[in-house]
């Protein structure tokens, strides 16, 4: 068989679902099936728009947190607990045991280490002059 390498900026999204359907498929014959499921938390303001939210999914027993954003007009009032606080209510609900999240925001790992996140791992200068902190929580019911 012949191939040929191709690097890009702009890949198709046909290639990306053929690739995450194929390295499902690996995952699931190796480990079994994930139960990835995504899930959301938003605060809405009296007008319906969104000024703060939490997306990631559960898989494997986990919830991971990807993004996790408040406005800077919400900042320091718990927000973020209080929404990681709902994720993991959710998390729980689908049967998972334990929580991830990561930040190269020193401010925002200590708010999470307040939840009772702990740091398992670091990825010095991501980005430069930043170190990415990697944290996990045991969830209890």
């Amino acid at each position: 068989m012949k191939t040929t390498l191709e690097t890009t900026a702009d890949p198709s999204p046909k290639d990306l679902a053929f690739l995450a359907e194929r390295l499902t498929a690996f995952n699931d014959g190796d480990v079994g099936p994930s139960g990835r499921q995504p899930l959301a938390v938003f605060v809405r303001d009296e007008d319906g728009a969104v000024v703060a939210g939490i997306w990631g999914y559960t898989a494997w027993g986990w919830l991971y947190v990807q993004w996790l954003w408040v406005d800077e007009r919400l900042r320091g009032r718990h927000m973020a607990g209080d929404m990681l606080d709902a994720a993991e209510r959710e998390a729980l609900a689908r049967g998972c045991q334990n929580a991830w999240i990561d930040t190269f925001n020193p401010i925002a790992a200590k708010v999470y280490e307040r939840q009772g996140y702990r740091p398992f791992g670091v990825l010095p200068d991501f980005p430069v002059g930043r170190s990415r902190i990697f944290l996990q929580k045991k969830l209890v019911a």
